[in-house]
């Protein structure tokens, strides 16, 4: 039995999607207390930077091991791993008593985030074929823009009736089950299942990780892939998942619940641009193109919030914070082009170096934020988050080139290369 006409991989694909779902949603939920957690800690707005950079930097540094890795071993242990790790790195969050163990715990969450999502396309490449894995793509990113958007209102509500500490703990008992839950369905199951097509499948040749590496930072169109992440993925999360509440707070002299309602419209876009722009892409047959346009939307937004002023109108950054949820939610795009360009062997490995450049961004971007507003009074916190805004606006340039620097490819794989993906 061939996987990619079997149902079964939709039960594969539904409990991935779930863990991704709940990994996403912690993910950026610390950004929901970044004030409580200064308060509770007695730490500067640098070290909440920290926090989150140190998870965001584990991340982006794994990635290309990850995809490595990956593409010499397979996506599903790496599943059942990451989901387990981010379980403690939430556990240990939630009973942190300082903020040695509070880093620490984001670091954690990092590393176990780092072995997901290249590992979902890889997976996806597994079992499906070209012409359901860009479709999925966008049902993917959508699950992610879900996950967040729950770490908005939904977990702000939830923090406000029972503290921050009790949300983290039923999320990392979550994951740890989940991770189970993936042994058994993704690589338990299967074995059983599709025992006689492994058998059938002769070893792959494996890429020798030296060479590969080399070809891959010299290759012009990873590059572009990871400018692109850098500019739509980073700024996005990285402003979502720290700043962005207190912008609320701040700005517009929200409450906590009130703020995080107003990050739920960049989320709103994110669900929507994810299956809406791969839907127009795949219609259009001209991913570039498409990709060209979203990226100078986010572009002309970033910049739109900083000109708007220190005093901005709210329907003009509700307007604007959608554009920028579009955008995340279109950044599917970068690995339907990875995809299409390199050889399946390949696809783990190119897959993290794109990814990176999002989460490189992502740690960057907390940081370079908390010290434009470690550098201004506490008197004039209006101000501040004024000027941080260019940090992103800058970063998004950087994306805009990398989607003019794209290749856009015209033939598909071999139909040998999809065939072996089918068995691995």
């Amino acid at each position: 039995m061939n996987k990619q006409t079997s149902r079964y991989r939709w039960i594969v694909f539904g409990v991935v999607l779930f863990a991704y779902f709940v990994i996403v949603s912690q993910r950026t939920a610390p950004g929901l207390i970044t004030d409580q957690l200064m308060k509770d800690f007695g730490v500067s707005a640098s070290v909440i930077g920290l926090m989150s950079g140190l998870q965001f930097f584990a991340y982006a540094g794994l990635q290309i091991p990850v995809g490595l890795l990956s593409d010499r071993y397979g996506p599903t242990y790496f599943l059942v791993i990451g989901t387990l790790i981010n379980g403690i790195g939430a556990l240990l969050l939630s009973v942190a008593p300082n903020e040695y163990v509070l880093l620490l715990s984001r670091f954690l969450a990092g590393t176990g985030d780092a072995a997901i999502f290249v590992n979902v396309v890889l997976l996806l490449n597994t079992w499906f074929t070209s012409q359901e894995f860009v479709r999925l793509l966008g049902l993917v990113t959508m699950a992610g823009s879900l996950g967040s958007l729950t770490a908005t209102v939904p977990y702000s509500m939830w923090m406000s009736v029972s503290g921050w500490r009790m949300p983290f703990a039923t999320i990392a008992i979550t994951l740890c089950v989940t991770s189970y839950f993936i042994y058994l369905i993704v690589i338990a199951q299967p074995k059983k299942r599709f025992k006689e097509s492994v058998k059938q499948n002769k070893p792959t040749e494996r890429e020798r990780i030296l060479p590969t590496l080399k070809a891959l930072f010299s290759e012009k169109q990873a590059w572009a892939t990871f400018l692109c992440h850098f500019g739509l993925v980073g700024t996005y999360i990285g402003f979502i998942g720290s700043w962005g509440v207190p912008y609320g707070i701040h700005v517009f002299g929200m409450n906590r619940p009130e703020a995080s309602q107003l990050m739920m419209y960049g989320l709103f876009g994110a669900m929507l641009g994810g299956p809406l722009v791969t839907w127009i892409a795949s219609r259009l047959g001209a991913i570039k193109k498409v990709y060209m346009s979203i990226h100078f939307l986010v572009v002309l937004s970033w910049m739109g919030l900083f000109f708007s002023g220190v005093h901005p109108s709210f329907t003009l950054v509700v307007v604007l914070l959608c554009c920028i949820g579009i955008g995340n939610g279109a950044s599917g795009l970068t690995f339907a082009i990875v995809r299409a360009s390199f050889s399946v062997k390949k696809v783990g490995a190119v897959s993290g170096f794109a990814n990176m450049g999002g989460f490189l961004s992502a740690v960057l971007l907390p940081s370079f934020f908390g010290k434009v507003l470690d550098a201004f009074p506490q008197t004039n916190g209006v101000e501040s988050y004024h000027y941080g805004l260019l940090i992103p606006a800058v970063f998004s340039i950087a994306g805009l080139l990398g989607s003019m620097l794209i290749v856009e490819q015209k033939k598909n794989r071999s139909s040998e290369e999809e065939k072996r993906s089918a068995v691995l």
